[in-house]
């Protein structure tokens, strides 16, 4: 039972021609075909597999001088607006580059087989709506969405005068990134939704997080202490690891679609 704390871990893909889904403990998949509820929480690892740069990793050519924590402040966007602005529109270019993987997909595949789902997001490039899955609680924020930094208002055009960066079609304030930065709260119904999913679920899979950035990495934890079956799917360990029902340690896009196979082969019995 999910109180009862026995790790599990499962290091590599064993496939067999009789059981191609030996990856999958039997048990995890037990009380993942039991569960009512299952909550999602996904990391920047999921979005790798697409090729979107981690945040730390993405500091190449030009932007290699810059640490994230120099551009990702309401200070540094005071201080150099066109800096920050352009920035992240060099970002925003590789996110549009990037498609939904595997893992995305399969996400899309189980939130259509539960009646309630919550998928909770650290990642801001949106590729979780273009996959198809929906209702996604954003932690922080989305790259894809401009607001105005005076009204907080969502901004979705404007007049194209070459400014960096634009100004708000409304009050000319200056526009910027949708996205949590550095000394600024979390949103405040986003934290909401994300916690009742935590903690009114049967089975919570932390997938591709490093569980180090606060306060999202306290979600896993509260689904634990809650009486939720906890999974963690990364190919490195975290601090969580050992605390989790289960830790599947391989990438998100061949944990996922496996799972989601040797799920539906069970209920097909």
């Amino acid at each position: 039972m999910p109180g009862e704390m026995e790790l599990i871990v499962v290091v590599g893909c064993f496939k067999r021609r009789n059981n191609p889904y030996m990856m999958i403990p039997a048990e995890l998949l037990q009380r993942f075909a039991a569960a009512k509820s299952v909550t999602v929480l996904t990391g920047a690892g999921v979005s790798a597999e697409s090729g979107v740069p981690t945040f730390r990793d993405a500091q190449t050519g030009l932007w290699a001088k810059f640490s994230p924590e120099e551009l990702a402040t309401p200070r540094a966007f005071r201080r150099n607006p066109r800096l920050v602005w352009e920035w992240y529109d060099w970002r925003r270019k590789l996110v549009a580059g990037a498609k939904p993987n595997p893992a995305h997909l399969a996400l899309v595949e189980m939130q259509n087989l539960f009646l309630r789902f919550h998928l909770i997001t650290q990642n801001v490039d949106g590729l979780h709506q273009r996959a198809g899955s929906r209702n996604v609680i954003e932690l922080h924020g989305n790259i894809t969405r401009t607001k105005c930094s005076e009204e907080g208002t969502i901004i979705s055009s404007w007049n194209d005068t070459g400014d960096a960066p634009p100004k708000c079609p409304a009050c000319g304030g200056l526009l910027r990134p949708d996205v949590v930065w550095f000394e600024e709260p979390m949103p405040e119904p986003e934290m909401r939704q994300a916690m009742t999913g935590s903690t009114h679920c049967d089975v919570f899979f932390s997938i591709g997080t490093s569980t180090v950035v606060y306060p999202a990495a306290a979600l896993p934890l509260e689904a634990l202490q809650s009486g939720a079956t906890v999974v963690e799917i990364n190919p490195q360990p975290t601090p969580f690891t050992a605390q989790a029902h289960f830790a599947l340690a391989r990438a998100a896009g061949i944990v996922l679609p496996e799972l989601m196979k040797a799920l539906k082969a069970l209920r097909a019995f």
